[in-house]
Order: structure tokens, then sequence, then C-alpha cells
């Protein structure tokens, strides 16, 4: 469950094409009671009703049929409720509170989730939907727990792509001239496949390891078809980028130790964690143990306040594991849900970097057994293979649970993400896509695969929908 304890469920499971009959009924109901609700609405700013007769505008009765007649889509239902509404105004609120009266959201967690925006929108003073409805959609995608919804893949699954243009011009227009001059695939092709893959920042032992999985499936394909060949390297993309799964379940809170090095962009990354983690109904603490860069303790407090999270830190300068426990303490005693804490990422003191890493973590581990249960590794798309260095230094020297790969937006060099997930295994559970709260998201595999090549969802996942 997402921001809200309790929800009707309108919307149709992802392998459904199309809404079922029997959904019909109840949800043609509490859009009927959304739009004849007795009780008065709350001014949106008092809290106190408004004047008598203001539920019956005809509003409600039109938004309420153009909800049922519509398909079940976050993206379509939230377009209703926008229709005529061109600013962040007492319409726009009573909108979104019909539709959570329709989705039956308890009141006050409604109510909660509009303060909550309002105090957003006020920080980052925006005013006109055209600046926030990005956001909207997916804070509700968030909080009524439809991030896997069908049309939110696919409106993330279009960022993605959008992201990996320059990657793509790299790789596959590389590719297509290969295919085009080569009649049949052979041991030249395979060679001036490999030049393609290490151009293209995959790496050079990723690159080789790439090219033999790609022969061995082409061999037992039975093709030498260049025709064949994007099929073959979708698969195997695919295949690479399969993550295991892995047992989520902790005891409150979980503990999530942030590393990497100056300047991947770990700060906005445990900003956008925690609003994701805020819009899921979580309880968060953000530490700020990272006491050594200059100005890093205020940097991760703006940024605390702007998601809505709580924050703890020590003046600059004093002993990282003494800010992470007592950061635990805080977040016991609490009943936080969880807790992101952060770290210094001073490489070329890297010595004492990973001596100060392994304090935290035993620190951690002391004051709550099982901590940190996640060590996610934050790297830059951009830098290329030097990205493959600081995850290896990481990982050889604390452990690395979990990748987060940022500025994918705008980089040719995509192509790390292959090389990381070749060489070390280790999951790569998000993607920076933007500068925006919304464009940190969930890395699919499949999905990227499918962006990098230039190749849509139906037609190149037709059989996992």
């Amino acid at each position: 469950m997402g921001f809200f304890s309790a929800i009707k469920k309108l919307w149709t499971p992802r392998e459904a094409d199309a809404p079922t009959a029997p959904a019909a009924a109840p949800q043609d109901a509490a859009l009927q009671d959304a739009a004849t609700q007795d009780a008065a609405p709350q001014d949106t700013t008092t809290g106190a009703p408004t004047a008598p007769g203001a539920q019956d505008a005809p509003w409600r009765a039109e938004l309420a049929r153009a909800l049922r007649q519509s398909e079940p889509r976050l993206s379509v239902w939230l377009g209703h409720v926008l229709t005529g509404v061109e600013q962040a105004d007492d319409t726009l609120w009573e909108r979104l509170r019909f539709l959570f009266a329709a989705l039956e959201t308890p009141e006050a967690e409604a109510e909660a989730f509009i303060a909550d925006f309002r105090r957003w929108l006020a920080a980052m003073d925006y005013r006109y939907v055209s600046d926030f409805r990005s956001e909207l959609q997916y804070r509700l995608a968030l909080a009524l727990d439809l991030e896997d919804e069908e049309d939110e893949r696919n409106r993330l699954f279009l960022k993605l792509t959008e992201g990996l243009a320059r990657t793509r011009e790299q790789i596959t227009g590389r590719i297509d001239a290969l295919l085009a001059s080569h009649g049949r695939i052979d041991a030249q092709f395979w060679e001036e496949l490999e030049e393609i893959l290490i151009m293209a920042d995959v790496g050079f032992e990723p690159a080789m390891q790439l090219t033999g999985r790609l022969k061995e499936r082409a061999r037992k394909a039975g093709t030498d078809d260049p025709a064949a060949f994007r099929d073959l390297l979708r698969e195997e993309l695919q295949d690479i980028f399969r993550a295991p799964r892995r047992i989520a379940a902790v005891t409150p809170p979980e503990v999530v130790l942030m590393i990497g090095v100056n300047g991947v962009g770990k700060t906005t990354t445990i900003a956008k964690l925690a609003h994701r983690a805020r819009m899921q109904g979580k309880k968060v603490l953000i530490a700020a143990a990272d006491t050594f860069r200059a100005a890093a303790i205020e940097q991760l407090e703006v940024w605390a306040k702007r998601v809505g999270a709580d924050f703890h830190a020590k003046s600059a300068g004093s002993d990282p594991a003494a800010v992470a426990f007592e950061a635990m303490d805080v977040a016991l005693e609490g009943g936080y849900d969880i807790v992101f804490v952060d770290t210094a990422g001073r490489l070329h003191t890297k010595v004492n970097l990973m001596e100060e890493l392994h304090k935290i973590r035993r620190i951690l581990e002391r004051k709550h057994p099982g901590a940190p249960h996640r060590s996610i590794l934050v790297i830059d798309a951009t830098t290329g293979q030097n990205a493959l260095s600081q995850t290896k230094l990481f990982n050889e020297a604390c452990g690395v649970d979990e990748i987060v790969l940022t500025k994918l937006d705008g980089t040719a060099k995509g192509g790390i993400v292959v090389a990381v997930a070749m060489q070390f295994g280790i999951p790569i559970t998000f993607v920076g896509l933007g500068e925006k709260m919304e464009d940190l998201r969930p890395f699919d595999g499949g999905d990227f695969a499918l962006a990098l090549l230039g190749v849509g969802r139906e037609e190149g996942r037709p059989d996992t929908e």
C-alpha cells in the first residue's frame, strides 16, 4: 500500500488489456457516492465548511460522468480532474478531494496528501498546472501504489528512451552500419562489434564477454543472418539485466547506507529516495554523516525540509560514526520506517574513507542488528569507465548491495550500465533521468534494453506483459 491506508481498487491489473465488466459496478458506485456526498466540503485555508450548496457544483456530476466513461488509467483520470484548471487554487483542491472520495481514501489522509503537495508548491514557487502536473502524477502513482500501472510504465519508458538518445546514437547507429555492411554474421562481424561496444563505454572486458555470449546465442539459434542480430542482442541484454529476487522484509527502521564519491549526485539522490518513501506513506529520517565536505550538512538539511523528511546532524567535523549512533537512537525512539545515512566521498583519502565506512557499519549493526540493510552506491553515468573503478573500489572495501546510476539523461556513455551489470552483477535499482524529484525511477532492465535499441515496449516485449 502507498500513502493511503485504504483505497478502492478501480484500476485493472497490468496483465489485462481492458477493464473487466465486474469492475464497472463498484467503480460507478464509488463515483456516484463522490458526486452526491452529503458532507460539506472544507475551506482550503481554514478547514471550515464552505458556503451551503457548494457541494452541488455542476462540475461534480460532469467529472463523475467523465471518469466513469474513461479508461482506467491514472493519466487519463488526472486529465479529467485537471480539465479547466490552470493553476493551484481552490478548484484544484476540490477536484482532487473528489478523486480521493471516489477512491474511498480516508479523508484525513487525503487532506494530508493535499497539504503536503501545497507545501511543496510553495517551496518551489510553482503556481501553474504546466509547472507541476508531472510531479502531481508521480506523487499520485506512488501514493495510490500505481507506479507499476501500465500507463505509468509507458510514461517512464518514453522518458528513458529520450534520456538514452545520445547513447543510442553511439551504439545503434554503428550497429545499423555494421549490419548493412555484412551479408552474414562472421568473424569480421564479431570483431567490429567488439570495437563498437568498447567505443560506447561498455569497456574492454565486458565487451569481450558480451560478444562471446552473443556468439553462443547465435550458435544455439542456428543463425548467421544479420537481420536476426537485433533480437539476439535485445534478448541477451534483458538476460544480463534480470535482477535476482531479494527479501525486502526487515525489522523497522530499514537502514540505508548511501555511499559514493563527491560530485556524483549523492545528496540529491538521497532526497529523491526520501521523497519516494514519503509518498509511499513512510516516516523518513535523513542522517548527515558526511561531516567532512564543506556545506554538505546544510545542503542535505535543505533537501530534507523540501521533501518533508526529518533530519539529524551534528556540527561539521564531528565523528561520522557518532552521527550514525545518535540517528539510530532517534529512529528507534521515533518509530521511523526508514533511515538514509549519508557518508563522505573523499576518494583521494580512500584508506581513511573506507575505515570510516567500516566504523559506521559497525555502529549501525550494534544499535540495530541487521543494519545497514542496504548499501547503495551512487555513480555518475557521464564518467564512463571511472564509474567502473569506483564500483570496484567500494564493493571490495565495504560491499555494495545496489547501484543508483545518475545523470543518465543526455549522456553518450550509457553503455556503462551494461558494463556494471556484467562485471559486478550488482543490481541497478534506480536511474536518474533529470533533476526533478520524479526523475529518479526504478530501473527495469528489459525496458532499458528496448530503449537502448530504439524498440517500442509493445514490439519488444509481447510475451512479458
